[in-house]
């Protein structure tokens, strides 16, 4: 992973591909080219933040395919989908696959210059939402299982002695778990904690 930003161009047209490619030269964005979606694939490995700027018709799997799969894999990366055959069903299916934008073949330069601009400011927050809740599930998961158990009663809004009588261990030793919950979730009151579980729980 890294925080530069890159652009990933999937076109099978070598002019349309070398077009995007100037662009992005001219406005110093790092990127990478691919002439099918399956030479995209093969290659990507997560890298984010970035875009991705796809033909729609492809020799063989498609741009509207190509965003499906990335789906399938769990991958939220930004896309510009730019075509020549932009009817109704399918912006409707590029849109419900998350596109940033659909842009008709041939489109202007600030036009696809805005897209990009507008896909890469979109992912790089959605990475770093994404980010800080994998930080948040990480600092979870390195409490052991005793003091996860006196943390889910914390969050019940369980009092100590209570803990204790249920645990059956000693009031000052729930004390002990408790002091290390906070520490390891890097919290600083009750409410705190209580957002940490509910934020690990919902990247939203």
């Amino acid at each position: 992973m890294t925080d530069t930003p890159t652009v990933y161009i999937v076109d099978d047209d070598d002019a349309s591909r070398e077009s995007v490619e100037m662009l992005l030269a001219e406005m110093k964005v790092a990127f990478k080219s691919y002439a099918s979606a399956e030479s995209f694939l093969e290659h990507y490995s997560g890298e984010r933040p970035g875009c991705l700027v796809t033909d729609i018709r492809m020799l063989e799997m498609s741009g509207l395919e190509l965003q499906e799969e990335l789906q399938r894999r769990g991958t939220t990366l930004s896309v510009v989908v730019v075509t020549g055959y932009a009817d109704t069903p399918v912006i409707v299916r590029a849109i419900k696959n998350g596109a940033v934008t659909l842009l008709q073949k041939p489109c202007r330069t600030h036009e696809l210059w805005d897209a990009i601009r507008e896909g890469l400011a979109k992912d790089a927050e959605n990475y770093g939402k994404e980010r800080a809740q994998k930080e948040l599930v990480a600092r979870l998961e390195s409490l052991t299982p005793a003091e996860r158990e006196v943390l889910d009663m914390i969050v019940e809004g369980v009092p100590n002695k209570a803990i204790a009588k249920r645990l059956d261990i000693s009031v000052r030793t729930v004390e002990v778990r408790r002091q290390h919950v906070f520490t390891k979730l890097k919290a600083n009151s009750v409410a705190e904690l209580v957002q940490i579980v509910l934020r690990a729980q919902s990247p939203s």
